[in-house]
Order: structure tokens, then sequence, then C-alpha cells
């Protein structure tokens, strides 16, 4: 017979993994709804954005806002895969944060501040994705 101890701790365990796999979409698709935004301010309106005169990495500021686009759109579909649960959606958030994170460290030029928010949001997309005990 089992103690009741183990019985609310498997319940507490099983309670603190949902919550986390929903915290952890949450973040994924406010990151990707944020860089959805990005992109489309940089596309509409690249004569807002300012950046020093040599930049190594330098794009065209439409090519970021297309490249921030893509992957806060891709972003927002692996947090909708976390919030149901699909195995894929994992392994796939980790794979698309780190893909946010370079395109963001990238971005530091143009606005440090906010690519430094969306790079510390992604780190702990995956760390949390990374640590999370499916158990």
């Amino acid at each position: 017979m089992s103690s009741p101890g183990n019985i609310e701790s498997g319940s507490f365990k099983q309670g603190f993994a949902g919550g986390t796999t929903i915290a952890v979409a949450a973040l994924l698709f406010v990151a990707g709804l944020l860089g959805l935004a990005q992109g489309i301010s940089a596309v509409a309106n690249d004569e807002l954005i300012v950046a020093g005169p040599q930049y190594t990495y330098e794009f065209d500021l439409t090519t970021w806002g297309w490249i921030h686009i893509i992957v806060g759109i891709l972003g927002m579909i692996v947090a909708l895969g976390l919030f149901s649960g699909a195995v894929w959606a994992r392994a796939t958030a980790i794979v698309v944060a780190s893909l946010a994170i370079i395109a963001n460290f990238l971005w530091l030029p143009y606005y440090p501040w906010w690519s430094i928010l969306l790079i510390a949001i992604n780190l702990l997309v995956i760390w949390s994705l990374a640590t999370w005990d499916a158990r």
C-alpha cells in the first residue's frame, strides 16, 4: 500500500511539470510575438532604425525584418505545439529558441536592450525545456 505522501508528491510533480510546460509555451509564444512585431517594424519603417556605420553582419533592414518575422512565426507555431502536448514540440522549441538567440545577437547593434531582453527570454525557454523531467 502506498503512503499518502507519495501520492501527493507524484501529483505535485505532475502538476508542476504541466505548469512548467504551459509557462515555457507562453514564454516562447510571447518571444515569437515580440520577434514578429520587431520584424514587422523593421520591414514597414526601415528608416526609423539606425545603426552604426560599420557592422560585420550588416543586412538590409528589410532582410532583418523578414528574418525576425519568420523566426517569430516559427516560435509561435512551436509554442502552440507545446500547449497541445505535441511530442515534436520540445526539441523543435529548443532549435527555434536557439535561432531566435542568434538572430537577436546579430540584431544587437540596432536595438541592444530589446535584443538582450529577447535573448534572455529565449535562454530561459531553452533552460526550462532542457531541464524539464517528463516523468
